[in-house]
């Protein structure tokens, strides 16, 4: 059966109802009803069906049909319309004609009858099996171009679709229309009848409203009051259901609101992780995926060539934030340390005697100082109160000051600063350094072995012979002794009238020669039957060699040099004088230098020309220094090198001879050099001065002092080393000798070891005047000492 017959016999079955049918199906509609209201309508109706009569002609002319066109197609679609109508109602259904309709009408035609049909008035019942039977036309899913040019069967068509019937999943379920302002506050709906707009447009009318009696009457009958809700927007009472109090308490709670949500499921692997063991395809490689790129080859070598060239370098590395723990001396914050520490305020002074109410007599003023104390300023008082006698405590009144002087307590605690003083609890004994026991060091000077006695005035300088056994000493009475050092025994006297400021040995072993400064004079001499006639013969030669006539003598400077090389009388040369340097201020020092030819001279003179360097065997005398730099208080020749040192009142300044250049500037801070020695390695060097102070220096090391020592309660005369022990020792006004352990080790990097050992007191302070000089035995550990009181003392 074809389209055509399917329809015939839709319209036999409408003829043959008995009652009118309110609903009408059409094909494809199975499950959707659309209601109508018969051949009457209501002027509703109408209004709407003039708009949507206006929207299908907006469609039609979209589609490019015309008004004219539009016009002959209604009047066709009305004929055809009343002929369809009057063959339902006479219920035509011969075969007849069906050929006929198959004959002279096309596919278009029917389905424009079909529409033409569901507007005829009558009511009409399509069975929806015999809907779905049509062969291949979904009547739900019809447009404009399956009509062809028949616009007002569009129209009938259009109407007779069913209405979407909203069920409760839908937006639309309520029956009253979705307020759809927004969100817009209602309170600006309170002046107008309406409270917004429905999806269409049209207004919603404000519902009635009953008094606050009527409502809570209401409640009162209501079992769900206490489910119920207010929708403000559409102004009506909404029940919550079970499911939405369900959602609301879980929000409550902090949990998920959709019960059946699980936050724990498997995850859902959207992309596989298994690898597909198949191609996709079964084309082979490309010669490009083989073949090596050149142009990325170009690409590599000018980077190559731009890092070797330097224009692309490594960037710093980026060392990051640094982290350290906050916690690190969490421990060292535990227990009463991690509180904040009070501080306590300062306590108020205990009362005394003079406080109390009945003080003895001796406390109490006298008229006189009851009187001066009532004269004198508050401020220049010693007391704020004077002392008073009550009797008994019952008598005692109240205290006028007590808010004053509560007052005065509470602004010294506002104003008085605090600060909290740490306590070290450190053992004395730990901050005295680690120093080897004494007892450890020996052997070194001791105790007063041997005393030598004889000169009437203070003894300024003593000298010990190469070999040790013979010992040369100058005094104040004009004279210069030779001793024994084994014995103490006097061997011999030198008298010569002046003050004797300086004697000293020649240091070389293969002569005997001693120069003495006596006055304004420098003698050499040589003692007679000391030594073996070999030695003597040799030290006379040595001494008087420059007396002979030379060819190259060079005498251009005698004239500007304040220095004359003379015989000395025949008395001094019966004795062992040999030459005599006469000059024109007072020598106050002789220094030998190691080889035994050359010696040195410190004069009282101002000036460059008070140091002066002599030849023994030539008898010549040089100038080193045209100008000096301060008063010159002791002179010093290098046991090792070819340096000369310098001490004046502050800084000791050391030369090269050969190069004739000043090397460096040694600062001792003391204020006046007295004397100074070096250490016979040469790389350390000792300096004392008038201020009690003795400085070690380190020439390798600073020209700051490496440890200075202020032991000594007077000025240092004499500061002196041991040629042959770790030993050195300090001479005083005070009377006193320091012997100190000072030992200088190969290594560079160990410094100096210095050990005070002993403090040897034997001298006699005379006018302020102590020990004057002392010196160490050249071979044994022994030391010898002069001092103001006219002896000489040998210490073992």
């Amino acid at each position: 059966m074809g389209v055509k017959g399917k329809i015939n016999q839709r319209k036999r079955r409408a003829a043959t109802r008995d009652s009118p049918i309110e609903t009408e199906k059409l094909v494809g509609a199975g499950k959707i009803d659309i209601e109508s209201d018969g051949e009457e309508s209501s002027s509703s109706d109408v209004t709407e069906e003039e708009d949507f009569d206006e929207m299908l002609q907006e469609m039609a002319e979209d589609q490019g049909f015309g008004s004219e066109e539009a016009g002959e197609f209604e009047d066709e679609g009305n004929s055809d319309e009343e002929s369809i109508h009057s063959s339902d109602i006479e219920g035509a259904s011969s075969e007849e004609s069906e050929s006929e309709l198959d004959s002279n009408e096309s596919d278009g035609e029917v389905l424009q009858r079909v529409a033409s049909h569901a507007t005829d008035g009558q009511d009409t019942a399509v069975d929806s099996e015999s809907e779905a039977a049509v062969e291949g036309v979904d009547m739900e899913k019809l447009t404009i171009r399956d009509f062809g040019k028949d616009v007002e069967s569009w129209k009938a068509y259009r109407k007779t679709l069913p209405q979407i019937d909203a069920g409760y999943a839908s937006d639309s379920s309520t029956e009253e229309p979705a307020n759809t302002i927004g969100n817009v506050p209602i309170e600006w709906y309170e002046d107008y009848p309406h409270i917004g707009y429905d999806v269409d447009g049209k207004r919603i009318m404000r519902p009635a409203t009953s008094d606050e009696l009527d409502k809570f009457l209401a409640n009162m009958d209501d079992p769900d009051v206490f489910r119920t809700g207010r929708d403000e927007a559409n102004q009506q009472d909404v029940k919550l259901s079970e499911k939405e109090i369900d959602i609301i308490r879980r929000i409550q709670g902090g949990a998920i609101p959709d019960a059946e949500f699980n936050q724990y499921e498997d995850t859902v692997e959207w992309f596989t992780s298994q690898t597909m063991q198949t191609p996709l395809h079964a084309a082979p490689p490309s010669k490009a995926s083989f073949l090596p790129s050149k142009w990325e080859h170009k690409r590599v070598m000018k980077i190559v060539r731009a890092i070797r060239q330097g224009h692309i370098t490594r960037p710093a590395a980026d060392q990051g934030p640094k982290y350290y723990d906050v916690w690190a001396n969490a421990a060292e914050l535990t227990g009463a340390r991690a509180r904040r520490q009070r501080l306590a305020a300062p306590r108020i002074p205990l009362p005394t005697h003079a406080e109390s109410y009945h003080p003895p007599a001796e406390y109490l003023p006298t008229e006189e100082e009851r009187q001066k104390w009532l004269e004198a300023d508050p401020d220049e008082r010693k007391t704020d109160y004077l002392p008073q006698d009550f009797g008994t405590l019952r008598a005692v009144p109240g205290y006028g000051r007590f808010i004053q002087e509560r007052f005065q307590r509470c602004l010294d605690l506002y104003l008085a600063p605090r600060m909290l003083k740490k306590t070290s609890n450190l053992d004395p004994e730990q901050l005295v350094p680690k120093l080897p026991d004494p007892r450890d060091l020996r052997p070194f000077p001791a105790a007063e072995a041997l005393l030598y006695s004889g000169h009437t005035g203070r003894v300024r300088t003593i000298s010990v012979d190469p070999t040790g056994l013979w010992l040369l000493s100058g005094s104040d009475d004009g004279s210069v002794r030779l001793w024994e050092i084994a014995t103490g025994r006097c061997a011999q006297t030198w008298s010569f009238g002046q003050t004797v400021h300086k004697v000293a040995w020649c240091p070389s072993a293969d002569v005997c020669v001693f120069a003495a400064a006596v006055g304004s004079r420098l003698v050499v001499g040589i003692p007679p039957h000391l030594c073996d006639s070999q030695k003597q013969l040799v030290s006379e030669e040595l001494a008087r060699a420059g007396f002979a006539p030379s060819a190259d003598d060079d005498d251009d400077d005698d004239d500007t040099l304040p220095v004359s090389w003379d015989v000395p009388p025949s008395a001094e040369q019966a004795v062992g004088i040999c030459v005599s340097v006469s000059m024109r201020a007072a020598v106050k020092s002789v220094v030998w230098h190691r080889r035994g030819d050359y010696l040195a001279t410190l004069t009282a003179e101002e000036g460059g020309g008070s140091v002066l360097v002599h030849q023994l065997s030539k008898h010549k005398t040089q100038r080193p220094f045209r100008k000096l730099k301060g008063a010159v208080q002791s002179v010093c020749f290098h046991p090792t090198r070819p340096w000369f040192l310098v001490a004046t009142q502050r800084y000791v300044r050391i030369y090269n001879l050969a190069q004739q250049q000043l090397i460096k500037t040694l600062q001792p801070g003391a204020k006046w050099i007295s004397s100074l020695d070096v250490h016979p390695q040469g790389d350390n060097v000792i300096v004392g001065s008038y201020d009690k102070k003795m400085a070690w220096f380190d020439l390798d090391l600073s020209v700051k002092p490496y440890r200075s020592i202020r032991y000594h309660r007077q000025a240092i005369r004499q500061v002196q080393f041991s040629r042959k022990f770790p030993l050195f020792a300090t001479a005083s006004d005070d009377g006193s000798i320091q012997i100190y352990h000072g030992m200088v080790y190969q290594d560079l990097n160990q410094n100096p070891l210095i050990v005070p050992l002993k403090v040897l007191r034997g001298h006699a302070v005379c006018s302020s005047l102590g020990v004057l000089d002392c010196l160490f035995h050249p071979t044994q550990p022994w030391l010898l000492s002069a001092g103001a009181d006219g002896s000489i003392r040998l210490w073992t």
